[in-house]
């Protein structure tokens, strides 16, 4: 390679290759008296050709209790040093050997935070609004206890089929599902008209259960009663997805699509 030739410039810049990493982030909220709670780990490494996030899930099964307490003492120490207050999120990157690199830091909410809610039982929306009037947070970190496992699948107007391209038009039809554990986040409704100059995302469809194997029959359940027609959506895909081995296995990387996936998506 001769950068100069290539970019004009003699340096050049390195970045480690990691094969089939997980993408993994640690939720956060910092009031404005100094406390930095942590309310655990979204698994969010089933990713279009975009990078774009199509499912997260919380707990990361692939987590250990070491790495754990890695990824939270690492997302506190962030936040400590940029003094940090509000909801976030430190994302990082899992290596197939267990080794963690920081990747970047969300200062925001964000779609998948219902999966921590949904395990949490704390209303991280809420807790933002309070921190922003001042309030200290109502809880401690003994506090946070997070029970059985929470699934999102993000229901976007796109065709999984064509490479995740964007379906505009109108929604005719459009069922909800409901039943125990299962939430629904949208501002769809009938006669809705998808424009095609925004994000495509249509819903969130966040399902609980005690455990891994009974959120993902939930999710399957109710992504067979969702309706969103006649627009192409990620429903189909996602369907797919629950009934794949590997991920049934928890075997999900970033490439998941393209790796484990073959011939179900372009």
């Amino acid at each position: 390679i001769n950068p100069v030739a290539a970019f004009g410039r003699p340096e050049l810049y390195f970045e480690k290759y990691l094969e089939e990493p997980k993408h993994v982030e640690m939720q956060i909220l910092a009031d404005t008296h100094g406390r930095i709670l942590h309310l655990g780990e979204r698994d969010c490494s089933i990713q279009n050709y975009r990078h774009q996030k199509l499912l997260e899930e919380s707990p990361c099964i692939a987590v250990t209790r070491g790495q754990r307490r890695h990824l939270t003492d690492a997302a506190i120490r962030a936040a400590k040093a940029v003094h940090y207050q509000n909801a976030g999120t430190v994302e990082f990157l899992m290596d197939k050997n267990g080794h963690i690199y920081f990747l970047e830091m969300n200062c925001r909410i964000q779609v998948e935070h219902p999966v921590t809610e949904m395990v949490t039982g704390i209303d991280i929306v809420k807790e933002q609004i309070r921190i922003s009037a001042g309030e200290p947070l109502a809880f401690t970190q003994n506090d946070v206890v997070t029970q059985g496992h929470a699934i999102e699948c993000r229901i976007t107007a796109e065709d999984p089929d064509q490479g995740f391209l964007a379906s505009a038009g109108v929604v005719e039809r459009f069922v909800v599902p409901g039943g125990p554990g299962v939430r629904v986040d949208t501002h769809l409704y009938a006669n809705y008209q998808v424009p095609s100059y925004y994000d495509a995302l249509l819903a969130k469809l966040i399902v609980w259960g005690r455990d891994r194997d009974e959120a993902i029959q939930r999710a399957q359940r109710a992504l067979d009663e969702m309706e969103i027609t006649p627009l192409k959506t990620t429903i189909p895909f996602h369907q797919r997805v629950m009934t794949n081995a590997f991920f049934r296995r928890g075997e999900v990387y970033t490439n998941f699509i393209r790796r484990r996936m073959a011939g179900d998506a372009a």
